[in-house]
């Protein structure tokens, strides 16, 4: 069975086009290989960011396969699995576990607001099809599903179920875990404009959004918290947080493409029926971008710092 040391930076990665709207392979590496050399602890392919709604299952396949041939053995590659039918699902957990997927991030069904018995079900179903560890995403404001406290506890005998990606931007909710659970499940913040203090109050990672066009400065924040070094993390957060916010809007896919173009390492074709910004819109975006590059601070020396979960980073 895959193991994963849920502590660290993942991002939620995003999927570059071409002009044509074919999946750009050569802008992905790029990307990937960049937040490799910043010191992320894994990726998810196939989210949000990646635009999963309009991505194929063989497309997923091509980047999952391709990934792990570009990362280093033993480098964490997750797949997203959105589904609208526990059946689909099943089949998807089963093909990326045969593709070499070394996890799944898992949500709820979509486009049907299901109940939280019909919710735990369709998690334990299809984590019951599956060896791999499964982190699970609770994203209520996006996907109008809440995992409750109770639905955790309904989930326990599901041993690879062993994260939460914690995307209800209540902090509270953090603390509620572990007082419930203790380290059962781990925890990733999942909202970046709240990840400094989802990371003090003890999340163990933080699945990030602009990590995807400045992965440099999202892993230092990381490494200097879990340091208890939170006065520099907190410089980096506050000059961060104007180009954090851009993860909570309804275009956040446009605006951090953009970002990661503006950063060289992203292109900003987006498919259909997303539109690429223009505008005022896009006027405001990139003052944003360039005003926050404009005083882009110089890091400390974050790569060398380790915690007591670090285990296995080099």
């Amino acid at each position: 069975m895959a193991t994963i040391n849920w502590s660290g930076v993942y991002p939620a990665l995003l999927t570059p086009f071409d002009n044509n709207g074919q999946v750009d392979f050569s802008m992905y590496k790029i990307n990937l290989d960049a937040q490799i050399a910043a010191g992320v602890d894994g990726v998810i392919i196939g989210g949000s960011l990646g635009e999963a709604s309009t991505l194929l299952r063989q497309e997923k396949k091509e980047l999952l396969i391709y990934s792990k041939e570009i990362a280093d053995a033993g480098f964490p590659v997750l797949v997203n699995i959105a589904e609208q039918s526990t059946k689909e699902a099943i089949d998807q957990a089963k093909e990326a576990e045969a593709n070499g997927a070394d996890g799944l991030m898992l949500l709820p069904p979509m486009r049907y607001k299901a109940s939280d018995e019909e919710t735990v079900r369709f998690f334990m179903d299809v984590a019951n099809k599956t060896s791999l560890p499964i982190l699970l995403y609770n994203n209520p404001v996006d996907y109008k599903i809440e995992i409750t406290l109770d639905m955790f506890e309904q989930m326990l005998p599901c041993k690879n179920i062993e994260a939460v990606k914690e995307s209800t931007r209540n902090t509270m909710n953090i603390t509620r875990m572990i007082n419930r659970f203790g380290d059962r499940y781990k925890i990733l913040t999942g909202v970046d404009p709240v990840a400094l203090e989802s990371l003090v109050v003890g999340a163990d990672g933080w699945v990030a959004g602009l990590v995807d066009a400045f992965p440099a400065e999202t892993v230092a924040i990381f490494r200097l918290v879990k340091a208890g070094r939170i006065q520099e993390a907190l410089a980096i957060y506050r000059w961060f947080m104007p180009l954090l916010e851009l993860d909570i809007q309804p275009k956040l896919v446009q605006y951090i493409k953009l970002a990661a173009s503006i950063t060289g390492i992203g292109s900003e074709y987006v498919r259909a029926p997303r539109l690429v910004l223009t505008g005022d819109e896009r006027t405001t975006v990139l003052k944003t971008i360039h005003d926050a590059l404009a005083v882009r601070p110089v890091l400390p020396d974050y790569l060398h710092l380790k915690t007591h979960a670090d285990a296995n980073w080099a």
